[in-house]
């Protein structure tokens, strides 16, 4: 295995991590979740 052939997995793992964490941000389940956080700055005690 040469070192092109381990830089292609790494930008392909890269990828794929990244992929990942936009479709965790995007999803429906953590709207919610989202929009609470969103929120904090702004409520008073």
């Amino acid at each position: 295995m040469d070192i092109n052939t381990l830089r292609s997995i790494s930008t392909v793992l890269a990828f794929a991590a990244f992929i990942g964490i936009v479709a965790w941000a995007w999803s429906r389940r953590n709207q919610a979740g989202f929009e609470e956080a969103a929120r904090l700055p702004f409520e008073q005690d």
